[in-house]
């Protein structure tokens, strides 16, 4: 079952993202402080990172950063992410951050499930 780690601090985006996925065979956990977002990924061990473009005072495309650095620097586990992006153009921000794929907020259930499912298959994917 595929453990999904889920940054945001926005309740309708914490609420579309588990609708979307609450399906058998999936397990999304929340994570709302950036500041101890490593910490929380070596102790969870998710399969992917759903990132927010802004949680507290963090935003998305500098976490994607952190992750993937961190990753390349230490034992760190690499994990794909996918960006959620606040307009179109962010893309340009997500590209640059090395995100897996990203969706547009708002979002429907299929385009984030099948980002999802594009990520965890390891499908080439270049948003949606």
């Amino acid at each position: 079952m595929p453990t999904i780690l889920l940054v945001a601090d926005a309740s309708w985006v914490k609420n579309d993202v588990h609708a979307a996925l609450s399906l058998p065979g999936y397990s999304v956990h929340d994570h709302e402080d950036p500041r101890t977002l490593t910490e929380t990924i070596a102790e969870i061990g998710p399969d992917l990172a759903v990132i927010d473009m802004q949680v507290a005072n963090m935003g998305g495309m500098a976490m994607a950063r952190a992750l993937k650095e961190a990753a390349l620097a230490s034992d760190f586990p690499e994990i794909p992410v996918i960006l959620l992006l606040d307009r179109s153009v962010d893309s340009f921000l997500a590209k640059r951050a090395a995100a897996d794929a990203w969706v547009q907020k708002p979002f429907d259930a299929s385009e984030i499930r099948a980002a999802v499912s594009s990520v965890l298959t390891e499908e080439p994917a270049a948003g949606t």
